[in-house]
């Protein structure tokens, strides 16, 4: 059964087998793509925080290194939501890593926030930082958090950002 939000264009919040259906259907598309281009890759499923996650693992550290910059691993994001809404006909926020590519891109955001912080530090009044996906505003909103910032997300569609200001 799945727990509606009762506001105007809430979506529904996915159960746990919803949610691990997502995660079999992205782990067949993504296994069907890595066929593809010939490259080996481990996949684990897990559901955490109301995602279904998806992780692509080698051994091997350059295995894969086509797949694992982190615009290609979201772009392979986006197609594989899209292949799992095609199939379930609900909208997914289906997470994909491609061997540690969310690591490196939380690192890269905590560098982002960290230089954020020096602006601060210099006098900035807010700081705002470049157009990012919903995972990596959240995963912002969260290294702010650490740091004792507040941040808020503004704009529409591909141009959403978030800026940061003391608290």
């Amino acid at each position: 059964m799945t727990t509606t939000d009762q506001t105007p264009g809430a979506r529904a919040v996915p159960t746990v087998d919803e949610l691990e259906q997502e995660g079999d259907i992205a782990a067949d598309f993504v296994e069907g793509i890595l066929d593809i281009a010939d490259i080996d890759g481990d996949l684990t499923l897990d559901v955490r925080a109301g995602r279904a996650y998806v992780s692509v693992e080698n051994e091997q550290p350059d295995a894969l290194s086509l797949l694992s910059d982190p615009e290609t691993v979201q772009a392979l994001q986006e197609l594989t939501r899209i292949a799992v809404q095609t199939k379930t006909g609900r909208f997914s926020r289906l997470i994909l890593d491609v061997g540690g590519s969310r690591d490196a891109r939380r690192a890269q955001l905590q560098k982002l926030v960290e230089r954020a912080l020096e602006r601060l530090d210099d006098g900035a009044s807010q700081a705002s930082l470049p157009p990012m996906s919903s995972y990596e505003r959240k995963l912002v909103h969260d290294i702010a958090a650490e740091h004792g910032l507040v941040s808020e997300s503004y704009g529409e569609g591909a141009d959403r950002h978030t800026v940061l200001r003391r608290g």
